[in-house]
């Protein structure tokens, strides 16, 4: 089969098309045919090592991917490696049916980065009806279905930054009450003009730097700031426990993968994001699409924010 493969740490550069060996069946997986395999963020600082968890070379990227099983299942998976592949093994305990009406690119966008908004949301800040959010990245995989959701539950203003009018078009056409240009020079007050002069009540934050450093400053009295990446690669100003007093703020940081130990943690929120998907309440943004071949390219237009919605690379022919 073909795949890319990483045999050395560095940028788009060192993703490399190879062709290896098919995976052989093993007790508990399921070999998939690929017909979508995600890529996010998270992948791009994998390349280079700067990840959470540490990468062992060679690796085949990829952390989830739609395709058909050997008994024609329609499946999206959560594969932790080897996405970017013609096939790949699935864990049946982290395997999707995917319903009718569900295309596989969508269902793709549902797993790590739907299941990331969804947990963000409800895990993690545990939204009220009525409280202010703000999604930055407003316009990537997460921020699409993070403005979706904090919408349909309740929240009384979403604000969404991005770094484009176009992305930020996209951003109010899928719910955000207002946005803000992500390039703004003072974050703390551009969020704070966007909310009609009052501080906010929940932050989704994955850039780093001063958006972070702006972002902790417009908090509203208990106030949560949820980390979940950091895109800029800039570290934020280091946070003295104490200055987190003086308002009540909470500050918290989510990685999906400390859900995986508890599979109602994922199942339950993927049924509720595919049927929301399914019946157009929740509307999953495939964006830039790749041939497989074309990985460093997607690395790239992602880095470089030329990237909205979610992007994929497609392996084989399926309805992405």
């Amino acid at each position: 089969m073909r795949a890319i493969q990483i045999n050395r740490f560095g940028g788009p550069e060192v993703l490399e098309l190879v062709e290896m060996p098919d995976p052989s069946p093993v007790e508990g997986f399921d070999v998939v045919d690929v017909t979508a395999a995600g890529v996010n963020y998270a992948d791009t600082h994998q390349t280079e090592d700067s990840y959470l968890s540490g990468t062992q070379l060679p690796v085949v990227p990829g952390s989830e991917v739609a395709g058909l099983t050997s008994d024609g299942r329609r499946i999206a998976a959560m594969v932790g490696t080897g996405g970017y592949a013609e096939k790949a093994l699935a864990p049946k305990g982290l395997s999707f049916d995917i319903p009718d009406g569900v295309s596989d690119g969508a269902a793709v966008a549902l797993l790590v980065q739907g299941l990331t908004a969804w947990h963000l949301l409800r895990t993690c800040a545990r939204m009220a009806p009525g409280e202010s959010v703000v999604v930055h990245a407003a316009a990537g995989g997460v921020g699409t279905l993070a403005v979706q959701l904090a919408k349909a539950w309740g929240a009384g203003r979403v604000i969404g930054t991005a770094s484009s009018p176009d992305k930020r078009a996209l951003a109010e056409s899928l719910g955000a009450d207002v946005t803000v240009d992500a390039n703004t020079s003072d974050m703390n007050a551009a969020l704070r003009e966007a909310n009609g002069g009052r501080k906010v009540d929940i932050v989704l934050e994955m850039v780093g730097g001063s958006t972070f450093d702006g972002s902790l400053r417009a908090l509203d009295r208990f106030g949560r700031l949820i980390v979940f990446g950091m895109a800029s690669r800039t570290p934020p100003t280091p946070v003295e426990p104490r200055s987190l007093m003086m308002g009540s703020k909470t500050l918290m940081g989510f990685w999906l993968v400390d859900c995986m130990n508890d599979p109602a943690m994922l199942a339950t929120p993927m049924k509720e994001l595919m049927d929301m998907t399914g019946t157009g309440a929740l509307r999953a943004i495939v964006g830039a699409t790749y041939p497989l071949e074309d990985a460093r390219q997607a690395h790239t237009d992602m880095r470089a924010r030329a990237t909205t919605g979610k992007v994929v690379l497609v392996p084989t022919t399926g309805n992405v």
